[in-house]
């Protein structure tokens, strides 16, 4: 169901470090006012959770997931995995994430969206992005459903930017596509957020590169028996 939020204001930081990837979100963003966007490491950045682009198996060995676990240690991998099981039975759709405590301070949580299946697999003919993008905001309005206020910051990085082979104005331009779906409305479940987004995807891939694709909610009655 397409809801308002009703959520407090979510303090958006882009964090990369390809200079390529931080100036194509540049140009993407440039009429989103709030978002902040760096040239650095997802590491440095003092948010209530970090998004880190993983595939089906949460399996965190390489691009940002292997530097997420060197810095949180082993067992973010563990309760990654083990949410995958619980939820997902083992394989997490692209389209879909899952949101763990991180057993830090900084970040409280880790948001785990895969943009490929396995690891290091090529998606730059694909819109992983954009569905890995807005599968991450649909964590955030879930975790913020069940403990209201818990994750007010988030930090992204250039999702399917290195490992996924994605042009840096391709992801920017997904990642917006993916962002602003979510930034007014919140899906009822990771299958209707898939829906919405491979039902328009003829707009998406009819439109050039340089061009951004909004991707409407669709409309639906909010009265609740």
């Amino acid at each position: 169901m397409t809801v308002n939020r009703g959520e407090s204001p979510l303090r958006v930081v882009l964090t990369d470090i390809n200079a390529d990837v931080v100036q194509a979100w540049r140009a993407a963003f440039a009429d989103i006012p709030g978002i902040e966007i760096r040239n650095g490491s997802i590491l440095a950045e003092d948010v209530d959770a970090w998004v880190t682009p993983t595939n089906s198996r949460g399996r965190m060995d390489g691009g940002v997931d292997a530097v997420i676990k060197r810095y949180l240690g082993a067992g973010i991998q563990l309760r990654v995995q083990r949410a995958i099981r619980d939820r997902f039975a083992g394989s997490l759709p692209v389209g879909s994430a899952v949101c763990v405590a991180s057993g830090a301070v900084n970040p409280k949580f880790l948001i785990s969206t895969p943009t490929m299946r396995t690891s290091s697999q090529n998606v730059s003919e694909t819109l992983n992005v954009a569905l890995a993008c807005a599968a991450a905001f649909q964590a955030i309005h879930r975790q913020n459903t069940e403990a209201p206020g818990s994750i007010e910051s988030v930090a992204l990085v250039g999702m399917g930017a290195h490992t996924g082979k994605v042009p840096a104005r391709v992801c920017a331009n997904l990642m917006w596509t993916g962002y602003t779906l979510f930034n007014d409305h919140v899906f009822e479940d990771y299958d209707d957020l898939r829906a919405t987004i491979v039902a328009q995807l003829d707009d998406l891939e009819a439109a050039p590169v340089e061009k951004r694709v909004r991707i409407a909610a669709p409309k639906r009655p909010t009265s609740r028996r």
